[in-house]
């Protein structure tokens, strides 16, 4: 069995990974933690007209984010694969989890904040439309 798991760093997207570590944990599968570099076109246009390093960008945007995710997963008790794509993050996540034949895909209710949302649309609802298997959508505090 394999679990993919989606991460951008964010607090909802943590709560997604320590929620897939438990059910890889409970059923004995593998857990693939995908991490998706995006930089909308929008962002890159307006990047172009300013000095950057778009890959020290990438490295950073990447380091960090498994940064925040190596406390979750220290000393798991099951195979952990890291896994950095490029490409718009849904899209990427189920692409990864087709290729894999995964069983369950696992994503936080939201990412790095509403204005991202409202701009890009949602991550966990498109995934939901498109995934081959399984979608949970792991919410904030509950109760």
């Amino acid at each position: 069995m394999s679990i993919v798991v989606g991460t951008d760093g964010s607090e909802h997207s943590l709560k997604a990974v320590t929620r897939a570590m438990a059910l890889a944990e409970q059923r004995g599968a593998e857990l693939h933690i995908v991490h998706v570099l995006h930089i909308p076109s929008n962002l890159l246009g307006a990047l172009s007209q300013v000095p950057a390093d778009i890959a020290e960008l990438a490295r950073s945007q990447q380091h960090m984010v498994w940064e925040t995710v190596a406390p979750i997963i220290e000393g798991a008790p099951m195979e952990v694969h890291k896994v950095d794509l490029d490409g718009y993050p849904p899209d990427a996540i189920v692409d990864y989890a087709k290729s894999i034949g995964a069983d369950l895909i696992v994503v936080g209710s939201r990412g790095r904040g509403e204005l991202a949302a409202l701009v890009l649309g949602s991550t966990s609802h498109r995934i939901v439309h498109l995934a081959p298997c399984d979608v949970l959508v792991v919410k904030g505090e509950c109760g």
